[in-house]
């Protein structure tokens, strides 16, 4: 146990020492010209002003939240009320320090373009590195803490393990669970408000380029960047993380019957995640873009060099632990071992088939830009059709890694691959955060009126890092189905139940009432960013027809004005779908029963998968066949298939960045609020 404690513990703070000393090497690069440092303090401002905004508006919320857990619980459990505002503080701070160095990174990435596409790489690149190992080092670090901390004060025996440690655990995953959805769902909303404004009235209406300083929207648009796209992934898989290791901590334990192995197949992810986190630093060092390379192929080596050192040093961590030993069906160290490689490997997998049905220059996107030559109807058409034909590869990928990993090792075996696809979360999250970096490096270049091949550089990482975004959605995506499963599994676990009968009308009326929900949640997000970009589209105009000389480049847009609209919108908007999520499973659980909640946290997850993955890899694929044209296809910049295409990305942008990620959040809070109500349930209904 002590030395389970000790590795989680060096590992968190060996990432955290990394992400410090790339913010450190990125804060020493050259950060431009006057007119780049100052636009580039609007974005930073802006972003930082938000996020306290949004803080603010959530810290009643989880005084609340951390009473009634308080008083709902007897004993020790208690304690649960405490790890839910540590779990809400560390996911705010993962935010926190990601968009801190991502707003600095940013006019950094700008002035390193001017050099070469390889020195801008490295400093987006960084930024995203700091965000991931950050996720990873706070996460590791508060999960161990507190485990070190409620053993010492409780035992270390398997009981008070079982029925009191891991309890007071599942309260540090609520708060990282709810914290990471109004995170998602409220950046995203702020983002895609400022976007879509944009795109209407400057690209479309007033044929303006993307990022010109004559357009009031793109602060805020860079600004949205920021905190949808860093904070909220960020929030988002730092969850993630933390409700895998509490899912496969719970079956650890019901693994085995012996005493002795029991505890150290629970704390068994904390050895693997520390082992995790210095592949990804290996990884991270190893990506470079050589003359005449892909920024991709750059990216691409370095996760799967992460990617199989993750999976090779899993195994001697499986060899120390069990030691000679088999666990419940025979399976050994060997068997472990190739679970983790499973995960792994199902992670890359989806990796590639998201980047198939959303990268530039693949059949399905070149399909898109082919539509949109006949209008904006046919984008539209053709482009959801892109998004409901990938969800079948990477839902079967899922279903096979739950097969393959439960005859391995039973549901300990696929909670060994949930924790294996994350083992590289460090890096992968860098992936993902790079391209908002390199986004807004390309408009801070835009707006401060750089040579335009700066623009051209910052364009090709940007390309890349749509690519690389919707990869990492990808990647979240897949996480939390799996997630959700070893979620399901650890409350079946702790609430005493071995079997769900599906023909039971409870289980039904869950089912339906859980695939629903997905639905109910992902309109709510849609509609709030309508209504927050018709408040946008009608400030935009009003300034281009207001402010004398504006579109001739003579006024001075009011930023300002348009950033207060998007984070008022934000802030509001975000409280209705996070109640939905936060309460649903509890009105379920306390009024139909635990049945019925079974079943419906089966149809949120059958469900919500489907979508979010659909709603993602749609947008993604709009969004990269716009690119393409912009490039020259079918007329390039200002021709009618340019029009439709940005209608399409228009379309796609509440898909892949407010309603899509925002939902494996949903999958996940509503798996970590069963298994947190488990023992008022199981007292409730007298389990």
């Amino acid at each position: 146990m002590e030395i389970a404690l000790s590795i989680g513990l060096f590992g968190s703070l060996f990432a955290l020492g990394f992400a410090f000393y790339k913010s450190k090497w990125i804060l020493r690069q050259d950060p431009g010209g006057d007119r780049l440092r100052t636009i580039g303090g609007y974005v930073a401002k802006g972003a930082m002003a938000f996020l306290f905004r949004e803080y603010k508006v959530l810290v009643p919320f989880v005084a609340v939240a951390a009473l009634l857990l308080f008083f709902g619980n007897r004993g020790a459990l208690r304690w649960e009320a405490v790890t839910f505002g540590i779990g809400a503080v560390f996911s705010a701070a993962a935010g926190y320090v990601g968009m801190r160095i991502a707003t600095q990174a940013n006019m950094r990435t700008a002035s390193a373009a001017s050099r070469s596409l390889n020195d801008a790489l490295q400093v987006s690149f960084a930024a995203g590195s700091v965000m991931g190992m950050s996720v990873v080092g706070l996460a590791l670090g508060g999960i161990t803490l507190i485990l070190a901390a409620s053993i010492y004060f409780v035992g270390k025996d398997t009981a008070s393990f079982q029925y009191q440690v891991l309890p007071i655990l599942s309260g540090f995953a609520l708060g990282a669970s709810c914290i990471a959805l109004f995170a998602r769902v409220g950046g995203g909303i702020y983002t895609k408000a400022a976007d879509v404004g944009a795109d209407l009235v400057g690209k479309v209406e007033a044929g303006i380029p993307e990022d010109d300083p004559r357009n009031p929207a793109t602060i805020a648009d860079n600004v949205g960047d920021n905190v949808g796209d860093v904070a909220g992934m960020g929030a988002d898989l730092y969850e993630s993380f933390v409700a895998s290791v509490l899912g496969c901590m719970i079956l650890g334990l019901a693994a085995t019957q012996d005493e002795t192995l029991r505890v150290q197949l629970a704390l068994l992810p904390l050895m693997l995640t520390a082992a995790g986190a210095v592949a990804s630093a290996i990884g991270i060092q190893w990506v470079r873009v050589k003359d005449g390379d892909s920024p991709q192929h750059a990216l691409n080596r370095g996760s799967n060099l992460a990617s199989i050192l993750a999976a090779l040093f899993s195994y001697p961590i499986f060899s120390l632990c069990l030691g000679g030993r088999e666990i419940e069906g025979g399976a050994t160290a060997t068997h472990l071992f190739f679970c983790t490689a499973v995960g792994v490997g199902s992670g890359t997998i989806i990796g590639m088939l998201t980047e198939y049905y959303t990268g530039t220059n693949k059949a399905p996107v070149n399909s898109i830009v082919r539509s949109c030559d006949t209008g904006p109807a046919t984008t539209i058409i053709t482009g959801m059709g892109v998004g409901m034909a990938s969800t079948a590869w990477p839902v079967i990928v899922m279903a096979v890694t739950v097969l393959v990993s439960y005859e391995l090792a039973g549901l300990f075996g696929i909670a060994i691959a949930t924790v294996g696809l994350q083992l590289t979360l460090g890096i992968q999250l860098a992936v993902d955060a790079f391209g908002p970096v390199a986004d807004n490096a390309g408009g801070l270049a835009e707006m401060s009126e750089m040579p335009p091949g700066v623009r051209a550089t910052t364009d090709k990482l940007d390309a890349v890092g749509n690519t690389t975004a919707a990869i990492g959605k990808g990647f979240a995506i897949g996480s939390a189905a799996l997630t959700s499963v070893i979620l399901f599994s650890a409350f079946k676990t702790e609430v005493g139940i071995t079997t769900v009968e599906i023909t039971d009308p409870k289980v039904l009326v869950g089912l339906l009432v859980g695939g629903m929900t997905p639905y109910l949640f992902s309109s709510m997000c849609m509609m709030a960013v309508g209504r927050a970009a018709f408040a946008m589209v009608e400030e935009v105009r009003r300034q281009f027809r207001t402010i004398p000389g504006l579109l001739l480049g003579k006024g001075e847009p009011d930023y300002s004005r348009c950033v207060d609209i998007s984070t008022a919108a934000a802030l509001r908007e975000m409280v209705l779908p996070g109640l939905l999520a936060i309460l649903s499973p509890v009105a379920v659980g306390f009024f139909g029963g635990v049945q019925m909640l079974l079943g419906f946290l089966t149809g949120v997850t059958a469900s919500g998968v489907a979508l979010a993955i659909f709603m993602s890899n749609t947008g993604g694929a709009w969004d990269n066949a716009k690119k393409t044209i912009e490039g020259g296809v079918s007329g390039g910049k200002g021709s009618d298939s340019h029009k439709a295409a940005v209608v399409g990305d228009t379309v796609g942008d509440p898909f892949k960045d407010t309603a899509g990620p925002s939902l494996n959040i949903l999958i996940k809070l509503m798996g970590v609020m069963s298994v947190v109500i488990a023992p008022m349930l199981k007292h409730v209904w007298k389990l």
